[in-house]
């Protein structure tokens, strides 16, 4: 479970080496806490592997990922406030919407979820498809599917790795609308992108 972190978030001097490759070299930023900031950037440049190191997918090579006073650099990805939403949606094929939803509850042993998930659905317009496969839906909905995964935990930052790259372009303002609705609820949504607009 995520612990209390509170604060904009920092990358001091973060540097990611993989061997002898550097993908990110010395990156410096603030992003302050309640905002809606880009990373944008073209391929290969070392957004998502920023974004990785974020989550606590990827450690950094060296540097200093905070947010408020705390270095979470070396916690366990669900120890932090922050959830991210794949361009690859990364659903489970066997599990209906609600399930899908609902499986970080679960991991983390609550049991009652049926208020939280619910609630979460409706935000994300889903509600009436809770019990559809995610092969029955497409693609913009998987993709809302990805982001009320990763909403159910309340997270304080929603980091989202080129969620419309799969998308046409209906699908894509509606995506990018709910997560500029998530940003006015006060939650800091980090995107990243390779689309100027």
């Amino acid at each position: 479970m995520a612990t209390a972190i509170d604060g904009d978030l920092r990358l001091i001097s973060l540097r990611k080496e993989f061997g002898e490759f550097v993908a990110v070299d010395d990156i410096n930023v603030t992003v302050p806490d309640g905002s809606f900031f880009a990373l944008l950037g073209p391929s290969g440049c070392g957004k998502t592997t920023t974004l990785r190191m974020v989550a606590g997918l990827e450690l950094p090579t060296a540097g200093q990922i905070l947010i408020g006073d705390q270095d979470i650099a070396n916690l366990k990805p669900y120890k932090r406030p922050v959830n991210t939403v794949f361009q690859s949606y990364a659903l489970f094929p066997h599990l209906d919407i609600f399930e899908n939803v609902a499986f970080g509850l679960r991991r983390r042993g609550i049991k009652d979820v049926n208020d939280q998930v619910n609630s979460i659905l409706e935000l994300v317009e889903l509600a009436p498809m809770a019990r559809r496969k995610p092969a029955q839906l497409s693609g913009g909905q998987q993709q809302r599917v990805a982001i009320a995964r990763s909403l159910v935990n309340n997270p304080k930052i929603v980091l989202a790795d080129e969620p419309t790259g799969n998308l046409d372009s209906k699908s894509e303002k509606e995506i990018m609308s709910l997560l500029y609705e998530l940003n006015e609820k006060g939650i800091t949504v980090i995107l990243v992108t390779h689309e100027e607009e």
